[in-house]
């Protein structure tokens, strides 16, 4: 069984007659990375809400590790399995103390203080934050207050965290240090939903999935994904940098064997057309 699993899932706010969300259904799997990406008013970061119950849909049906989302008596246990990172790290910094902020969530959940402590000291570890522990947060740059906040959902130990474009405001430093932190929580089994506008993040996934205007428009493993060129053209949507450059390069008669993601894969198989 998937970990979340949604289907016919609609959702409009309340001042508008259009369905955000219409008709979606996907899923994603325990320990699956999973890439979330279409233009801004898509659904996307609606689509994030409703996965740790901070939104019901108003048609279809969320489940999380076979908790249905419209289940209110479920809905600690929910967003116990699902954190949520958000876009402005700011948002999700309660405390004057890094080691007191990431804290705040377990002592929440009732956890006793010797197991909190063991967690968010090892929480920061896994960010790479733990020698800031008694930094101030306005101290830090964004990049370090996100992975904070990335460690502030870790010490809840969730099953599944959702970023909803954590990178968004972040310099191009600041990114690199939350997809490092990414990548080791997807290393230690961790369940991730990135929703993104950057391609060259999107790429590190083992599925991408892409909205347009509240529905599903395509998805696949990257390099499936990626390869359909014209239908995400026709939409008005990015590929990868090295996906466009073959592009460009198949339409002046060079030939690939598929569709490179990045600039290594694009010099070996520019090394082998030009062979």
């Amino acid at each position: 069984m998937s970990f979340i699993s949604a289907s016919g899932v609609k959702y409009s706010y309340e001042d508008s007659d259009k369905n955000v969300l219409d008709g979606i259904a996907l899923k994603v799997n325990k320990g699956e990375f999973v890439a979330l990406l279409g233009h801004n008013g898509c659904g996307k970061s609606t689509m994030a809400k409703t996965l740790n119950a901070l939104i019901m849909p108003k048609e279809g049906v969320i489940y999380v590790n076979g908790m249905d989302t419209s289940d209110e008596e479920v809905t600690y246990e929910i967003r116990r399995e699902v954190g949520l990172v958000l876009q402005n790290p700011d948002n999700q910094l309660v405390a004057s103390i890094i080691e007191e902020d990431v804290a705040f969530g377990p002592e929440n959940l009732g956890v006793e203080p010797e197991e909190i402590r063991k967690r968010v000291d090892n929480a920061l570890k896994t960010v790479d934050m733990y020698e800031y522990r008694t930094f101030a947060p306005h101290k830090l740059s964004g990049g370090q207050k996100q992975r904070v906040a990335i460690a502030g959902i870790l010490a809840m130990q969730p099953d599944c965290i959702v970023f909803d474009e954590p990178t968004a405001m972040l310099d191009p430093n600041g990114r690199e240090e939350v997809l490092r932190t990414i990548k080791t929580l997807k290393e230690k089994g961790i369940t991730i939903v990135l929703i993104t506008h950057y391609m060259d993040e999107a790429v590190l996934a083992d599925r991408v999935i892409i909205m347009e205007n509240g529905s599903i428009l395509t998805q696949g493993e990257p390099e499936e994904v990626f390869s359909q060129v014209n239908l995400l053209k026709k939409h008005s949507l990015d590929v990868p940098q090295a996906t466009e450059l073959a592009y460009k390069l198949i339409g002046a008669g060079l030939r690939f064997s598929k569709m490179p993601l990045n600039t290594e894969e694009c010099i070996e198989m520019l090394e082998g057309a030009l062979s």
